[in-house]
């Protein structure tokens, strides 16, 4: 049955409502077993890193049993994808990519060049970003403090909300844990971050990486 423009108005307030869950539904269950607009800032660097329950839908839209990321039975409901710039296949590929940046951008050793560091990045990140990082990496400070005490470090990502989405980028925020050993011992850390995404289908690329307490910007 076609939907009446007082219920198609219900159900975009009803997506916006449920973003974070529905991020949460899709892409949280992936993250435990994996180790913005062009800006290209990074924060963090190399340095040691410093669930939302889904909304209940209107009554007059019920829910399916498999939650707001399945394809709804006939007669049950829209198809709350067909409101969204992105399918569900393109929402989880921008998902993958962003659990293998946030590996990436955590993980490094006191042996590595800043060109390898660079590599980790290949066809996760936009080249202006890929910069920034690279720059971050070869930081005198930084990259002196890295060898003295022989650091090597490995870090994850776990997609925790989705912030904000556009026509071809999607934002999410992203707790990336870090575990650094050296000389100094073992060191672990959780920080939250904002990562951008620009794309489209199942092709994405990282465009920016902030603190998620910086907001957005």
């Amino acid at each position: 049955m076609e939907l009446t423009s007082a219920q198609r108005k219900l159900v975009f307030a009803g997506v916006v409502l449920v973003l974070a869950a529905l991020g949460a539904f899709l892409i949280i269950p992936n993250t435990l077993d994996r180790s913005g607009t062009g800006h290209g800032r990074a924060v963090g660097l190399t340095a040691p890193l410093p669930t939302a329950s889904p909304t209940q839908a209107p009554a007059s839209q019920p829910t399916t049993a498999g939650g707001l990321g399945s394809t709804p039975a006939p007669g049950t409901g829209p198809d709350i994808y067909a409101w969204l710039p992105f399918s569900q296949a393109g929402l989880t590929a921008a998902a993958d990519l962003v659990h293998r940046f946030a590996a990436a951008y955590a993980s490094y050793t006191y042996t590595q060049s800043t060109a390898s560091y660079e590599r980790q990045f290949s066809g996760l990140a936009t080249t202006q970003l890929i910069t920034v990082l690279a720059r971050g990496f070869a930081t005198p400070g930084v990259a002196q403090i890295r060898t003295q005490q022989k650091q090597i470090a490995t870090g994850s990502g776990r997609i925790t909300a989705i912030r904000g989405f556009g026509s071809n980028n999607i934002t999410f925020v992203v707790a990336i844990t870090q575990r650094v050993t050296g000389t100094k011992g073992t060191k672990q850390t959780t920080t939250s971050y904002a990562v951008t995404v620009t794309g489209a289908g199942s092709t994405w690329q990282v465009e920016d990486l902030e603190l998620a307490s910086a907001g957005n910007t």
